[in-house]
């Protein structure tokens, strides 16, 4: 049985190592390294990010029918290339989407299913399908634009990268109910604003009726959003009173 609030040997604080602790202070002070100071690597910073590159970029359209779908949006005054890396972006924290969800129910059922604070599997599994058909979803949009949704566009890069420690945590073999409900909690609420975005990008380019399926997988991602959280409240009340929320 697994708790996030057991009281084990942690030496992780400072006020465990009183001695090398004053020792590693006297040491920044013999090197004088200025207290709070972040000027210096703020400028290095501020170098690379002058000097850099871009992540990537947008591939042109693949077909005849994509180049004249990208002239026709491009005659409106609108960026389709902008249209096209929004879409993309939330296909790739779908698809991370679809594997957090495969991977919390193969934690949660190792875990003993965590009944006690009312995690509903066959909930789960409809939420691990949405999800799914969600990127279905914006992989045909892509597609009815002209571009390709196989591709990977700079902001698409971007949440692959943000979505690794939302993969690692819940895949961590040590990590408990509570910490996998809380990691998924993050997931949803970072979705959740993402579509309302996607929405309004959809609506800005005249794409009513993907604006229309846009605002549908929105709600199911606010019911989404709503269990979660649900479910960790109770995980932690349990937790608080003494009681086991991990399996």
């Amino acid at each position: 049985m697994k708790s996030t609030i057991d009281m084990g040997m942690n030496k992780t604080g400072a006020a465990m190592h009183p001695k090398q602790a004053a020792d590693m202070a006297k040491a920044a002070q013999q090197a004088r390294v200025p207290p709070g100071d972040e000027g210096a690597i703020a400028a290095v910073r501020a170098e690379y990010a002058e000097s850099a590159g871009v992540v990537g970029t947008v591939p042109p359209p693949a077909t005849a029918k994509g180049v004249l779908k990208t002239a026709a949006k491009m005659a409106t005054g609108r960026k389709t290339t902008l249209l096209v890396d929004k879409l993309a972006e939330r296909l790739a924290f779908e698809r991370t989407g679809s594997r957090l969800y495969e991977a919390a129910i193969t934690k949660i059922d190792a875990l003993g299913g965590g009944g006690e604070v009312g995690i509903d599997r066959a909930m789960l599994e409809r939420i691990h399908r949405e999800e799914m058909e969600h990127a279905a979803l914006l992989a045909e949009v892509i597609e009815q634009v002209g571009a390709d949704p196989t591709a990977e566009t700079p902001c698409a890069d971007v949440a692959g990268v943000q979505s690794i420690g939302l993969v690692q945590a819940i895949t961590d073999p040590r990590t408990t109910i509570s910490q996998t409900l809380n990691t998924l909690l993050g997931a949803e609420l970072i979705d959740n604003a993402s579509w309302e975005l996607v929405v309004e990008v959809a609506e800005e380019f005249g794409m009513d009726d993907a604006a229309s399926e846009f605002r549908r997988a929105l709600r199911e991602e606010e019911e989404h959003l709503s269990t979660i959280r649900g479910w960790l409240a109770e995980a932690t009340r349990l937790e608080a009173h003494g009681g086991e929320a991990t399996a």
